[in-house]
């Protein structure tokens, strides 16, 4: 095939906040500005914008809003880009790529009703869920794709032995101009607004849930103030479509139990979501940047937080052991509180022996979006074809 521009329509989930999203946000305007044509798919609960702008053309598919059902937010979410796809012109797309499941089914859908030829899938990780249906989508979104892409050597390892899928790795990437160590004008009125005035201060990234591991993290927290009682942990962002109420309601309550008060200034901060210039605050104001999920397609996090120059302790677990070593970060056993415990703290001495000036660079050079969208280039020309049969 020649190297002519493809025309490429990306799908993801949400319009908020999220670690797919953003993915599919910079990988959209790499593409772009890898001179081909590319617009963005997303469901928008009530006319909600998308939270960060793109060089991209975007198409925002209407949801009504819903309630705690996500089945039901699941199907009309499927059902918004379906409909916004064939309002569009699939034909003319070379290549249709979804993000995550609710994009996948959505494609699969339209080829089985003769729509679109085919389409291609992003696995960042995959989600264990109760009910069938769920159960059912999460598989036919990688299985009726052409190709399944993940963002981690981890992840095509894992679709082969426990999904017999085979898989091929993209590289992820990381904007060193947006995540840089300079401060913004901005960051003082971001850290007012959240009373953030500990020392230390303790980051994590993606809300209160069971595959962040956020439980562990509170009782590593309580047993690493009682030797920095002025610390603050923060809890950032969390706008996910999944309903993790139950979790966020034993983490209050074990928060009681510590005498850990939550709220603005207090010693934990939940943020909430976020606008998005404040992440890139948060990370430069924090001593220390904690990521000890459970389960991670990548952990994009882990490269912003090195990249402005913050210490990061992360589970030792795959994918992190994949891309990640001494030099650059300290680890904990993510089962453990009182590993996690001294892993902050080590963080805090001399900022965890971490190597800012050589290894650190060396890592980020790794993970670009110019070289993710250079690799996504060369599979999509291997799958391109015209959508319509």
């Amino acid at each position: 095939m020649s190297a002519t521009p493809l025309r490429i329509a990306l799908f993801t989930h949400s319009v908020n906040p999220r670690g797919g999203v953003v993915h599919t946000l910079e990988l959209g305007r790499a593409l772009q500005d890898a001179g081909h044509e590319v617009t963005i798919f997303a469901p928008s609960v009530n006319g909600a914008r998308m939270f960060r702008d793109s060089p991209c053309r975007i198409v925002l598919a209407p949801v009504d809003a819903h309630g705690n059902d996500t089945v039901s937010m699941v199907q009309m979410r499927i059902d918004a880009l379906k409909a916004a796809l064939r309002d569009d012109a699939p034909s003319d797309y070379d290549i249709l790529h979804a993000q995550d499941g609710i994009g996948g089914n959505a494609l699969a859908e339209l080829r089985q009703e003769g729509a679109i030829r085919g389409f291609v899938r992003t696995v960042h990780h995959l989600d264990a869920f109760s009910d069938p249906r769920l159960i059912e989508w999460q598989r036919r979104a990688y299985a009726d794709a052409d190709a399944v892409f993940c963002v981690s050597d981890t992840w095509t390892r894992r679709m082969l032995k426990d999904y017999g899928t085979a898989a091929s790795t993209v590289s992820n990437g990381v904007d060193i101009e947006r995540f840089r160590p300079e401060y913004a004008g901005n960051d003082t009125k971001a850290l007012a607004k959240f009373g953030i005035d500990g020392a230390p201060v303790v980051l994590a990234v993606g809300g209160i849930e069971a595959r962040k591991n956020t439980l562990q993290l509170l009782d590593a927290f309580a047993l690493f103030r009682r030797t920095h009682s002025g610390g603050q942990l923060i809890i950032a962002g969390g706008a996910s479509l999944l309903d993790h109420d139950a979790y966020t309601r034993r983490f209050v309550a074990r928060a009681t139990e510590l005498n850990l008060a939550i709220g603005r200034g207090e010693p934990i901060v939940v943020t909430g979501a976020l606008h998005d210039d404040e992440i890139p605050a948060l990370m430069r104001r924090a001593d220390v940047v904690s990521m000890v999920s459970l389960c991670e397609g990548f952990g994009l996090v882990v490269l912003e937080a090195l990249a402005v120059g913050t210490p990061v302790v992360v589970s030792r677990i795959e994918p992190f052991t994949e891309y990640l070593n001494d030099r650059v970060c300290c680890w904990a056993q993510p089962d453990d509180a009182g590993s996690i415990a001294q892993a902050l703290q080590h963080a805090l001495d001399r900022r965890g022996g971490i190597d800012f000036e050589y290894a650190v660079p060396d890592l980020l050079d790794r993970f670009s979006w110019r070289e993710s969208a250079r690799c996504h280039i060369g599979l999509y020309r291997r799958y391109a074809q015209p959508a319509a049969a």
